[in-house]
């Protein structure tokens, strides 16, 4: 486990060091700071939730249902946070204020166990999260503009890939040491942390034009209405594929954790602290890897790679329903996720520039992934109570096949838009090209 920690760190170190020459080390590394923290405490709760609840006798058709509370209120939120985060020029507090509210509904859970409880902690979490992960988009793309974002953002994914990737390794050893309480409180601890860090970044290093997509450095630059969203053809296309691959992916990880850790000769905490910790070893290196094909290649085979991975990944969850066979369904569950972590953003910042809607792109696209990611757990978890596990990473797994489709179908339309010669174009091309 250390092995993976250090290669993970010096991949996104050696990444950092090339980064940009416009943003200096002075706004990177707080930016890389909070992306490490946020990770813990935004997704690390989420993973042992279900085998918390599990432990304290819910079943998985329960466990299931609360998560697709949470995942539907985030996805409402999305769109609404990403014209919230473009219109202001508070985006740090966008961070810092949500952090606070995670924090505190994620505490509650430790309190009561009932079901309005915790679903109302989801909601909660889920909400906050839907503003946090575009505001720290933003900020990035208001230091580094568009030239740096393909770059930047690479290396706040590795970052963040690591975080989780520490936060689920204390995680399991808090847990297995001291119980789940201590899971909960580590968050807690991350959380503050990630505030601090986006203290660190000074308001005025921000350009707000930049950050939304309108010319950069001009602070009276005009909108295009919301209308952009749904002409934008290869937007939608993006959007249909990845909630196609959300619905088989979102429930795969706490599902596969509850199935392999169901017959209790496996220590709760411990396995999902490893499946988490092998998936984001994997995302940290796929998240450069991601990066580096950006740049030369652009986006399009990137995302084709990610959602081949997962009916592979479906398949072998299927068969290998015992300890071991974590490390190949969460070494596959990396590739897919760290691809898309690097691509989905850069991809959609590039279609929407010049419109100033990034960030209400970003949410939109963000809607349509928690739609999948919402019903997966609810769907997962049914078919796994009256099917068996088995049958249900078939039926999950399978559902990519559509997103494979569309990307093929439409690869004549989106390689023009993903291709890495638009990052270099004036502004509003690559969303003229995109309509």
């Amino acid at each position: 486990m250390s092995t993976a920690a250090d290669a993970g760190k010096a991949n996104a170190t050696s990444a950092i060091s090339t980064a940009p020459h416009g943003a200096s080390a002075r706004r990177r590394w707080p930016l890389a700071s909070v992306n490490f923290f946020m990770a813990d405490f935004l997704a690390g709760i989420g993973p042992f939730l279900g085998v918390f609840l599990l432990d304290h006798g819910w079943q998985s058709g329960l466990i299931g249902t609360v998560m697709t509370l949470g995942g539907v209120a985030g996805m409402l939120m999305t769109i609404p946070a990403g014209a919230f985060i473009d219109a202001t020029h508070y985006k740090r507090a966008a961070v810092i204020i949500p952090g606070i509210f995670t924090i505190s509904a994620s505490a509650i859970i430790l309190l009561s166990q009932e079901f309005w409880v915790v679903a109302t902690s989801q909601v909660a979490t889920a909400i906050a999260g839907a503003a946090i992960g575009p505001a720290v988009n933003a900020i990035t793309l208001g230091i580094v503009k568009q030239a740096g974002f393909i770059r930047q953002n690479g290396i706040n994914q590795a970052f963040n890939h690591a975080g989780n990737m520490v936060g689920a390794g204390l995680s399991g050893f808090l847990g297995w040491k001291f119980g789940y309480p201590a899971v909960f409180i580590l968050a807690a601890v991350f959380g503050l942390l990630t505030i601090i860090s986006v203290l660190m970044i000074p308001a005025s290093d921000i350009d707000h034009a930049a950050a939304r997509g309108t010319k950069e450095d001009d602070k009276d630059g005009k909108a295009s209405g919301f209308e952009v969203l749904l002409e934008c053809k290869p937007l939608l296309i993006l959007a249909a594929a990845l909630a196609a691959f959300h619905l088989g992916n979102g429930a795969m990880l706490p599902l596969y954790g509850m199935a392999v850790v169901s017959n209790g000769t496996t220590n709760g905490p411990g396995f999902v602290s490893i499946t988490i910790v092998v998936a984001q070893a994997t995302m940290i290196v796929a998240s450069i890897i991601a990066m580096r094909m950006a740049e030369a290649e652009g986006y399009w085979l990137v995302l084709l790679l990610s959602f081949v991975a997962l009916p592979v990944r479906g398949v072998i969850a299927a068969n290998l329903l015992v300890p071991l066979g974590v490390y190949p369904v969460q070494i596959l569950d990396g590739v897919g996720a760290g691809l898309q972590s690097v691509a989905v953003p850069g991809l959609v910042a590039r279609i929407l520039n010049g419109t100033g809607r990034i960030n209400v792109g970003q949410g939109a696209v963000m809607t349509v992934q928690g739609l999948g990611a919402a019903l997966s757990p609810a769907i997962g978890g049914w078919i796994a109570q009256v099917f068996g596990y088995s049958a249900m990473f078939y039926i999950l797994g399978s559902f990519a096949i559509v997103s494979i489709g569309l990307w093929l179908v439409f690869r004549t339309l989106l390689k023009p838009v993903c291709s890495s010669r638009n990052s270099d174009a004036p502004e509003g091309a690559a969303a003229a090209s995109a309509g």
